[in-house]
């Protein structure tokens, strides 16, 4: 796993694979959390899947004799992270994908890059380059050619509607814990043990909103709820999220949130080769148009910039 430690602010071959991590495992991600929809209910499924990761998580700290102690204001900040990165932003997620196709709510997170950067700008003053800037406009832009064809071939329901409605606040919630996590690992938080903790939080908070809510917290023991339930929590959570949130102590919110628009075109070579994807013109030029824009944002040199409390 990733070192707990913080390292200097500079982007290399580390960081490029920090960010290829994440981005790989999340693009699959969209095609298995389908196999969680059905007899659970998705707030259900998001609590067992952040409990596992958690437990593995403090499994790993316990194996490793990595501290786990946390000052109170860090426990409350790990609190907010979880209900906002794992929590509510997980159940926003499988709601929407409940009534919408994979790839349309790949299409709406992507706008999270925007998100960071404006709230890397609102509230750590990180300024964003024009080059940055530019990159997430080709990369949202590509990301809507991808998906032309969904996007043009929507029909106003209230179902897109409450579909759309969730896929656009779990953005901005996610970037909201995005903004969160960099202000709590830029001043010392161990990413590794602070995710666990956090993780946990979110489970036993959406546990408790089931319990008030009266969903009935049930299980489906179905190799397929099984297996993507497993891989969600392993690669999806553990691996995934301790890489990205490595990156974004490492070069902020706004260019490692850039991975939300890199993350549909890994989902439509996953579905390339499982769903028998055909790839059309539009889908082309809006890969090379996601690549162009990566390639801009992360050539960017690193800017030194985190608000340290």
């Amino acid at each position: 796993m990733p070192a707990a430690t913080a390292p200097p602010p500079r982007a290399g071959a580390s960081s490029l694979l920090l960010f290829a991590i994440p981005t790989f495992i999340w693009g699959t991600t969209w095609l298995v959390i389908k196999f969680q929809l059905g007899l659970v209910a998705p707030e259900v499924s998001v609590a067992w899947r952040f409990a596992l990761a958690s437990a593995l998580l403090l499994g790993w700290c316990g194996l490793r004799r990595i501290p786990l102690r946390f000052a109170l204001r860090d426990h409350l900040g790990l609190a907010a992270l979880g209900v906002m990165l794992f929590g509510l932003n997980y159940v926003l997620v499988y709601r929407a994908e409940a009534t919408l196709t994979s790839g349309l709510v790949a299409v709406l997170f992507a706008f999270m890059v925007f998100w960071n950067l404006l709230g890397a700008r609102v509230f750590f003053g990180t300024p964003a380059p024009p080059v940055v800037l530019l990159g997430a406009v080709l990369g949202v832009s590509g990301v809507g050619l991808l998906f032309w064809p969904e996007v043009t071939g929507l029909r106003a329901d209230h179902g897109l509607l409450a579909g759309v409605a969730f896929a656009s606040a779990s953005t901005l919630v996610a970037s909201g814990g995005n903004l969160i996590s960099q202000r709590l690992f830029s001043r010392g938080v161990a990413v590794v043990p602070g995710t666990a903790f956090a993780m946990g939080y979110a489970s036993l908070l959406v546990m408790g909103w089931c319990a008030v809510r009266g969903i009935p917290f049930s299980f489906d023991p179905r190799p397929p709820y099984l297996l993507s339930l497993l891989y969600l929590a392993v690669f999806g959570s553990v691996v995934a999220f301790v890489s990205y949130l490595t990156l974004l102590q490492r070069i902020g919110a706004g260019r490692a949130g850039y991975s939300a628009a890199l993350i549909p075109v890994v989902a439509m070579l996953a579905s390339t080769l499982f769903e028998d994807y055909r790839w059309t013109v539009p889908a082309v030029a809006g890969l090379l148009l996601v690549l162009a824009g990566t390639v801009l944002v992360l050539r960017v040199r690193e800017r030194a910039a985190v608000a340290q409390r």
